[in-house]
């Protein structure tokens, strides 16, 4: 089976195909028990589950039968596959989180990019579109590093440039903040620039839009910064999005990490939070049960 890591999907890169590798009727079982209560709107990131050989169809039976609402972070292609299984993609991809906004060498590719899965998300009658700094040193030859300032700036005028579209489309744009201290594939991105979520929020203050907003990866802030319930309450009007993981490990959300989910969601719920919020952990034993459970623990 081979591997599909987020940063390859995020990048653009290479897709693999899980087509026929697993049943593509119900995978979940009668006595596996899902969502009940719904107060936080749930979903699947693909790509996590994709990696352990689930198709989209695998994902989206077991999505609908968890009583998740959307699987995420798949292109236009699959799109057609979740609304027969009466899902949403929650949350779109666009450019990558290597080249972002904070270089104004990169505006063309991200714009143009940005631009392509708003119009795509919109027509679809979807809601958000992902997006990042990207990392303070550019991999293109001769474009160099920019410092925090610098990058700040960049960001917001460049997003001041795309928002526009995006406000008139109806979609939101949601800038990820991701950690820079796990050199781990999948688990953290050194060399990232917006790897404070206080910097990332500073960034969409400064653009002013209500179609610009904060992907609030719990994980990720969980270990640059910490006191996650706090950073909530201080930026909650600036939630898009809401990602999970355990901690340390990005992996499932039970009692061997050192994140306190439920009442995370409480707090969310709490503060009249109504986005989605995607199960982005990667499994390390039964794919379906790690997925229940961390479905289950977040239905509060």
């Amino acid at each position: 089976m081979t591997s599909l890591s987020r940063r390859q999907i995020l990048r653009g890169g290479a897709a693999v195909s899980a087509g026929g590798l697993l049943a593509q009727t119900s995978p979940v079982r009668g006595e596996t028990r899902g969502a009940e209560r719904h107060r936080v709107r749930q979903s699947i990131v693909h790509w996590c589950w994709r990696s352990r050989g689930w198709s989209i169809e695998h994902t989206c039976a077991a999505a609908r039968d968890l009583g998740c609402r959307s699987v995420e972070l798949v292109g236009p292609e699959d799109w057609p596959t979740l609304k027969e299984y009466g899902l949403v993609c929650a949350i779109s991809g666009s450019h990558g989180f290597v080249k972002g906004m904070n270089h104004r060498a990169h505006w063309e590719e991200c714009m143009a990019k940005m631009r392509e899965s708003i119009d795509a998300t919109a027509d679809a009658g979807f809601f958000s579109v992902i997006t990042f700094t990207g990392f303070a040193e550019s991999p293109e030859p001769g474009v160099g590093a920019v410092d925090l300032e610098t990058g700040f700036q960049n960001c917001v005028e460049g997003y001041k440039q795309i928002v526009g579209h995006a406000e008139k489309r109806r979609v939101t744009l949601c800038l990820e903040h991701l950690n820079s201290r796990v050199d781990e594939e999948m688990k953290g991105h050194p060399g990232y620039q917006g790897d404070h979520i206080d910097y990332c929020a500073r960034i969409v203050r400064a653009v002013g839009s209500p179609r610009l907003k904060l992907l609030f990866d719990i994980y990720h802030v969980q270990i640059m910064d910490g006191d996650v319930i706090r950073r909530l309450e201080e930026h909650r009007e600036l939630l898009g999005h809401i990602h999970t993981a355990g901690n340390p490990g990005r992996r499932e959300l039970d009692d061997q990490q050192e994140i306190q989910y439920a009442p995370i969601m409480r707090k969310l719920v709490e503060l009249g939070y109504e986005g989605f919020v995607g199960q982005e952990f990667i499994p390390t034993g039964d794919p379906l049960e790690g997925l229940a459970a961390a479905v289950r623990l977040c239905d509060v």
